[in-house]
C-alpha cells in the first residue's frame, strides 16, 4: 500500500484493504462510507473498482423515452409527474400518438426505447401489448425497455393473469427488458409513509424473480434524498446485492436523486452534488456483483456526471430524446433535454474518459459515421472486460 493511498483513505484503511482484495463489504462498512466526512476516500476506492472493471471506458446509448400516461392512482408523495389539481394536466397517449413520437426520432437510429408511465386504471391489457408492438413496427432494431414492477402488477391485474403470464405476453409482443424502478427504497417504513398504495418490497422482488425466470434482463435503481436514512440506503443496496446473487439478471444500477419541486415533500432541501457523488461511490463499492453503475445526467446534471466518472460511475445513460418524469413544460421546466452524439463524447473525453456507444445489453456499437444520424449502419462488437 502506497503512502499516498494511506493518506487518502485515513481511518477507512480496513475498508480500503477489502476493496483492494476484492472482498465483499458489510452493512457496517456501508454505513461508514455514508457517514465519513472523507468523501475523497470513498470516491478514490470506488474508482479503484470502476477502473478494475472498465478502465477508462464510459458507456452511453442512443435512447428515447416514452411516458405514455401521467394518470396514476398511487398518489406517491415524492412524485411531481402524475396529474393532479394545480398541474400537470392529465394525458393518455393513444397508440397512434406513440407511433408519431417514435417517428419524430427515426433519423437518430434509436437503439433503446424506454417506456414507463403512471398506473392508469382505464388502460386495458391489450394497450400494453400494443405499446411494445408499435415500437417494433416503427423501430424493428430498437430494444424495448419498459414497465416497472409496479406497472407489471397493474398489467397482470388488468388481464386477470399472473405476473409470469403477463411478462410472457409482453415478451411475445416485443418487450426486451424491465427498467427495474418503482420501489424507490426497499424499506417498509418509507413504503408506508410515501407510497403505500404501490407494490411493496416483497412484491417488487417477486416480479423481479419472475422476470429472471423468463430470462428478462433487468436494471435496478434507488431514489435517495427524501426521508430515507443511511441505514435504509445500505439495506436497499444489500437487498439488491442478495437478489443479484440469486438471479444474476441485473446489468446496471442507477442511484436517482430526488427532486422535491412540485411534490408533497417540497420542504425538503434539494440535494447537492456532494450527496450525488457519495451515493454513486457507495453504490459502486457495495454492489460488487453489478457490472455497471450509472450516473443519470438528466437528474444529476452533466457536470456532476462528469465528476461521477471518477467516483465509480461507468455509464452516463444516453442521449435521452424526451424525458418527462422529473421535468415538465411551462412552470414545470423544460422537457427538451437531449445531448447530441458529439456533446456526449465531448463531455466524457473532457474528464479523461473514453466514450463507448453501447446497446441495452452493453455490447459496443461501432458506426462508420457516428455523427451522421440516419445515414449509417451499425454493428455490435462484444465489449472486452479488462
Amino acid at each position: 500500500m502506497s503512502i499516498a493511498a494511506e493518506r487518502i483513505v485515513g481511518d477507512l484503511i480496513d475498508i480500503y484493504k477489502k476493496v483492494e482484495a476484492g472482498e465483499r463489504l458489510s452493512h457496517e462498512d456501508g454505513i461508514r462510507l455514508y457517514q465519513t466526512p472523507n468523501l475523497t476516500a470513498v470516491g478514490y476506492m470506488a474508482n479503484i473498482v470502476r477502473e478494475r472493471l472498465h478502465g477508462k471506458r464510459t458507456y452511453f446509448v442512443r435512447n428515447q423515452h416514452i411516458n405514455y400516461t401521467n394518470i396514476c392512482n398511487k398518489f406517491c408523495k415524492f412524485c411531481s409527474f402524475y396529474a393532479k389539481k394545480g398541474g400537470p394536466d392529465p394525458y393518455e397517449m393513444s397508440i397512434e400518438e406513440v407511433r408519431r413520437r417514435l417517428d419524430w426520432h427515426k433519423d437518430v437510429d434509436i437503439t433503446e426505447v424506454h417506456m414507463v408511465g403512471g398506473i392508469n386504471p382505464r388502460l386495458p391489457y391489450q394497450y400494453y401489448l400494443d405499446l411494445c408492438r408499435v415500437v417494433k413496427e416503427v423501430m424493428p432494431k430498437a430494444h424495448v425497455k419498459a414497465f416497472t414492477a409496479i406497472e407489471i402488477e397493474q398489467i397482470a391485474s388488468k388481464g386477470g393473469v399472473t405476473h409470469e403470464q403477463a411478462l410472457r405476453d409482453l415478451v411475445e409482443a416485443g418487450l426486451d427488458s424491465l427498467p427495474g424502478g418503482g420501489i424507490e427504497i426497499l424499506s417498509d417504513r418509507v413504503h408506508r409513509e410515501l407510497f403505500g398504495k404501490k407494490l411493496g418490497g416483497d412484491g417488487w422482488k417477486s416480479v423481479a424473480r419472475a422476470a429472471a425466470n423468463l430470462g428478462l434482463t433487468q436494471y435496478a435503481t434507488m431514489l435517495y434524498g427524501h426521508i430515507e436514512t443511511d441505514e435504509e440506503r445500505v439495506s436497499h443496496l444489500i437487498q439488491l446485492r442478495e437478489l443479484q446473487d440469486e438471479t444474476k439478471h441485473f446489468v446496471c444500477f442507477t442511484p436517482l436523486s430526488f427532486h422535491p419541486e412540485k411534490t408533497e415533500l417540497e420542504d425538503i432541501k434539494s440535494l447537492t452534488g456532494y450527496t450525488d457523488l457519495r451515493n454513486i461511490a457507495v453504490s459502486r463499492l457495495m454492489l460488487d456483483n453489478f457490472e455497471h453503475i450509472k450516473s443519470f445526467w438528466i437528474m444529476n446534471t452533466p457536470e456532476i456526471t462528469q465528476a461521477a466518472l471518477w467516483y465509480g460511475a461507468d455509464d452516463t445513460d444516453g442521449l435521452v430524446h424526451e424525458y418527462e418524469i422529473t421535468y415538465k413544460e411551462g412552470e414545470f421546466g423544460n422537457k427538451s433535454q437531449v445531448l447530441t452524439y458529439k456533446n456526449m463524447c465531448a463531455m466524457i473525453r473532457e474528464v479523461g474518459r473514453e466514450p463507448i456507444e453501447r446497446d441495452s445489453l452493453y455490447k459496443e456499437i461501432v458506426r462508420e459515421n457516428p455523427e451522421e444520424v440516419g445515414k449509417n449502419g451499425r454493428k455490435l462488437v462484444p465489449l472486452a472486460v479488462s
